[in-house]
């Protein structure tokens, strides 16, 4: 009965942070379903009287979202995919292979994921330009999957360095090589980490603004993210349109964390028992 008392205020605790966090969602929900005139009449806070959609497909219209929805779903994706599989193969040759100089090679992916964005626009323009990638997706694709992979890379280091040697060796004594150990031993093992990572980097790079926003400057190449900002920027949006760009932006990425949720729970839960 004392611990049935105990558990009462976390979970009223818990209820109280859902409620915060779910809370602005609602609102904005509520604003983008409003019409203007009812939105000016009765405020942000009022319950809508009835399903005005219009808002949602004006944006949709104005900013082509379909195509934008499809470059941010394309970018992110390669971005989760290609950083994943990077990630697992700088790890096994840190973690496992115990490569010379493991510790600096470490402190260099440390300072890659301390290093600030604004720092990278300019090389990273430069680079691009030379290249010839500029103003193309595969730019952006490139850029993030070294900039995620770097985080990826120090988080699997330290997992894989604590993997059981006994089963590698048992596995060369079998007579795999080092790339069936890599996959067909460490890969399956590691599966719930790697799609914690995925989820992760799918939702980082869907936010990502100043990168995009520098590197895609043509209509067909630009993302979910800076389609809003810029539309915001160089014209005038009503209150119910402006809550439908925030739904339309929040809700796929919603969406896909969901959709994936159940992945993110088994990936924490058998970190926890590891």
């Amino acid at each position: 009965m004392t611990t049935a008392l105990r558990r009462w205020p976390v979970l009223v605790a818990l209820c109280i942070a859902a409620l915060f966090m779910v809370l602005p969602f609602l609102i904005v929900l509520m604003n983008a379903i409003k019409s203007p005139a009812e939105y000016s009449q009765h405020g942000p806070l009022s319950m809508p009287h009835g399903l005005y959609l219009d808002g949602l497909k004006d944006f949709w219209q104005r900013v082509d979202y379909g195509q934008k929805l499809f470059n941010s779903v394309l970018i992110s994706g390669s971005v989760a995919i290609l950083a994943a599989l990077l990630s697992i193969l700088n790890a096994y040759a840190i973690g496992i292979g115990r490569i010379k100089g493991r510790t600096w090679v470490l402190a260099f992916f440390v300072l890659a994921n301390m290093l600030p964005q604004e720092a990278l626009v300019y090389p990273v323009y430069y680079l691009a330009k030379e290249v010839g990638l500029y103003d193309t997706r595969l730019s952006v694709i490139i850029v993030f999957t070294v900039i995620q992979a770097a985080f990826g890379t120090y988080l699997l280091s330290s997992v894989l360095g604590q993997f059981p040697r006994e089963i590698i060796e048992a596995a060369k004594i079998d007579g795999a090589t080092t790339w069936q150990v890599l996959w067909r031993i460490v890969v399956p093992v590691s599966r719930p980490t790697l799609g914690v990572l995925m989820v992760f980097f799918f939702i980082w790079t869907w936010n990502e603004f100043l990168l995009p926003l520098v590197m895609l400057i043509s209509n067909d190449n630009q993302t979910v993210s800076v389609a809003l900002g810029v539309l915001q920027g160089q014209r005038l949006m009503d209150a119910t349109m402006t809550n439908a760009a925030a739904l339309l932006g929040v809700l796929p990425a919603l969406v896909f964390f969901l959709v994936f949720q159940r992945t993110l729970t088994r990936g924490i839960a058998v970190g926890a028992v590891k």
